[in-house]
């Protein structure tokens, strides 16, 4: 089951609630953000990549390779995906599927992909939820749907990641709420370290 999905971590986002800069890469409990996800993650997966633009060497200390939007003019997490399937397909031919995950959410679960795949299908994309609303970046996607992406970024504006999921059939899990914790704020930081302890 490993050996067939891939990981990639979202990081592209401007932050400009955090005043700009990676949010991934704030600590928390003396560590970065993106150290706690890589601990939950890697466990669960064959390899992981990071979605980021710009210099790649700010990630260098994690040995992970960094995937730049293939799409210009910041188009969102949809290219984060796109970059994250493109790598899989590369670089790991045997995988089918692709988790995503926000590199500002600093908690997911150690049994994240056993209870995606459990509440989903391999044809279709499944994300998480917590009361009742949709984190679509927290996901498992179809390598298989690629083509249909790029196409969509390419010649359509659609952006929102629920929408196109939508289009394939979204199925959604169920997780408590701290499960999902992101950082979006200064003091989210804060209530990172409490929940943390």
């Amino acid at each position: 089951m490993k050996q067939d999905i891939v990981g990639v971590v979202l990081a592209g986002g401007l932050a400009q609630r955090m005043g700009g800069g990676d949010k991934c890469l704030q600590l928390l409990a003396g560590r970065p953000l993106l150290a706690h996800l890589l601990d939950r993650l890697l466990p669960q997966v064959a390899d992981v990549a990071i979605n980021a633009n710009g210099d790649p060497s700010r990630f260098q200390a994690f040995g992970l390779p960094v995937l730049p939007d293939g799409i210009a003019g910041n188009p969102g997490p949809l290219a984060g995906l796109l970059a994250g399937m493109e790598w899989a397909r590369e670089q790991h031919p045997s995988a089918r599927l692709l988790l995503s995950l926000p590199g500002d959410g600093p908690f997911p679960p150690h049994d994240l992909v056993a209870r995606l795949l459990a509440g989903g299908h391999r044809q279709q994309p499944v994300c998480a939820q917590s009361d009742g609303r949709l984190n679509p970046v927290v996901g498992l996607w179809p390598v298989s749907l690629y083509d249909d992406l790029r196409s969509t970024l390419m010649h359509s504006d659609m952006r929102k990641v629920a929408l196109w999921a939508q289009r394939h059939g979204l199925r959604r899990v169920d997780f408590p709420a701290p499960a999902l914790f992101n950082i979006n704020r200064p003091e989210d930081i804060a209530e990172a370290e409490r929940l943390f302890v």
